[in-house]
């Protein structure tokens, strides 16, 4: 990292420098101190930002944050040297609710730049710990229309029938058809109230969402596959192309704004300049576990877990299969590891194009 460029966090909106002297890799997630965290001791004092609510009350100033109860042992820390040090270097005192118990951390203390200070340390330290936790929602556009899932199974007789000699082809490495989706994002939420807060996020995309389409569903043709590595003789995930087919790139862009949006709002990491949108039609990860999903990266397996197989003859034989066009007319917050009752994934909102 450039010293003179530190990198940038997005804290509820708020952009903080992080000025990083050695960032420290940790085994156990568990054993950790105050010192532990990345950049938390190297927050200069005038890197607080008075957006808060602060109260006046009549033994100083106090301030309440929202902070899941998941993350709770973050800030207190092993045998409590988190909150301690905190504590000690805000002149503050930080009240936390008991493990498990969902409810506000409360900070007080005698000047209001000390409580400012202490609720920045605070959210920074949760900040970097939130990126350690699994992804529990994904937007997504749904591909599970029936003549694409028709397609699709057309396309996995074909493979297992032309294929299923060659290295690793197998059906287990299939998708399920009902939960066919191009993945947009990956977020955590970690409580009911993070869930609402990303359901109102998606909400306020549905004025430009409807500006790019023109209140009209996008006219969508899945056509062809590609893989994302180098060697086609050794593949993970090979994935369905989707276009508009009125040539436009409304997909693309719509895809964009969304990450924008919830990037901006601090619900979402960036992960790439332009999102890569990918439909997974067969994927390594479900040899073992049937319910993986594939995220563009985000699901970490080494390589003795993974069996990679041969994709030559399909991406030969297969390269413009037509799995059928159909209306995209939504964009859902999908849960994951969940089924509907479609077979879909279970959606904790989702907003319409028409």
């Amino acid at each position: 990292m450039d010293v003179l460029r530190p990198s940038l966090i997005n804290i509820n909106g708020r952009i903080y420098r992080r000025n990083i002297i050695k960032e420290e890799q940790y085994e156990d997630e568990e054993d950790f101190s105050y010192m532990d965290a990345p950049g938390i001791a190297d927050i200069a004092e005038d890197e607080t930002c008075d957006t808060h609510l602060i109260e006046q009350t009549d033994k100083g100033y106090r301030c309440a944050i929202d902070v899941p109860s998941v993350l709770y042992k973050y800030i207190i820390g092993k045998k409590g040297e988190t909150r301690k040090r905190l504590e000690t270097d805000t002149k503050t005192s930080i009240n936390i609710p008991k493990q498990g118990v969902e409810g506000q951390i409360v900070i007080t203390g005698s000047h209001k730049a000390a409580v400012l200070s202490a609720v920045t340390r605070v959210e920074v330290l949760v900040d970097s710990f939130r990126r350690k936790q699994p992804f529990t929602h994904f937007l997504s556009f749904p591909l599970n229309d029936p003549k694409i899932q028709e397609g699709f199974l057309r396309f996995k007789d074909d493979v297992l029938l032309q294929c299923s000699q060659d290295n690793g082809v197998d059906e287990s490495i299939f998708q399920n058809p009902a939960k066919l989706h191009l993945t947009i994002g990956t977020l955590s939420l970690l409580n009911e109230m993070e869930v609402r807060k990303a359901y109102e996020h998606l909400q306020e995309c549905q004025m430009f969402l409807r500006d790019i389409t023109e209140g009209k569903p996008l006219p969508l043709e899945v056509r062809g596959i590609e893989y994302m590595n180098d060697d086609p003789a050794m593949v993970d995930v090979l994935y369905a192309k989707v276009n508009v087919t009125d040539g436009s790139d409304n997909l693309q862009v719509i895809a964009d704004r969304l990450v924008e949006h919830f990037v901006s709002a601090g619900l979402m990491v960036r992960e790439w300049d332009k999102v890569k949108l990918h439909g997974t039609v067969m994927n390594t990860l479900f040899r073992k576990d049937s319910t993986a999903e594939d995220t563009g990266g985000q699901r970490r397996q080494t390589l003795n877990e993974r069996e990679a197989f041969d994709a030559r003859n399909i991406l030969k034989k297969f390269a413009a299969y037509p799995f059928g066009e159909f209306e995209l007319n939504s964009v859902l917050l999908s849960q994951r590891y969940s089924t509907d009752c479609t077979g879909y994934y279970s959606s904790a909102g989702s907003i319409c194009f028409s």
